[in-house]
């Protein structure tokens, strides 16, 4: 028996907000999008066009506080190989919220979700 991965998923508080985000700090584009006749919530998938993993995004209509993420301890990770230029990005941002030693850091989305950016290995 095999299994593939194929999406994760991260609740949002202001949709619009994290879609840009995601768009700016990591180049992630909407693939599909779910709503239902009644509105109460929406899933937005997100591609980054290489792989066939998707980010999914979910909002809730009813949701009325940002999300509690307590410890937080579960992150993304994503690779790049343009480390230096993300990071300059990501700098200017002000999302970084954690760094390294050049071989990794964290970038912290709207809301709160943390997103490790790895050197990409040669």
């Amino acid at each position: 028996m095999k299994f593939k991965m194929v999406h994760n998923n991260i609740n949002v508080f202001n949709l619009d907000r994290s879609l840009e985000f995601y768009d700016k700090a990591l180049g992630l584009k909407e693939q599909r999008r779910i709503v239902p006749p009644d509105g109460r919530f929406i899933i937005v998938y997100l591609s980054d066009g290489q792989s066939e993993h998707n980010l999914e995004l979910t909002w809730l209509r009813d949701w009325e506080k940002p999300y509690d993420l307590g410890d937080n301890e579960i992150h993304l990770a994503f690779t790049t190989d343009d480390y230096e230029g993300a990071y300059e990005l990501h700098k200017k941002m002000r999302c970084i919220c954690q760094e390294d030693n050049g071989h990794f850091y964290f970038i912290e989305d709207p809301d709160g979700y943390w997103l490790e950016i790895l050197r990409q290995k040669k």
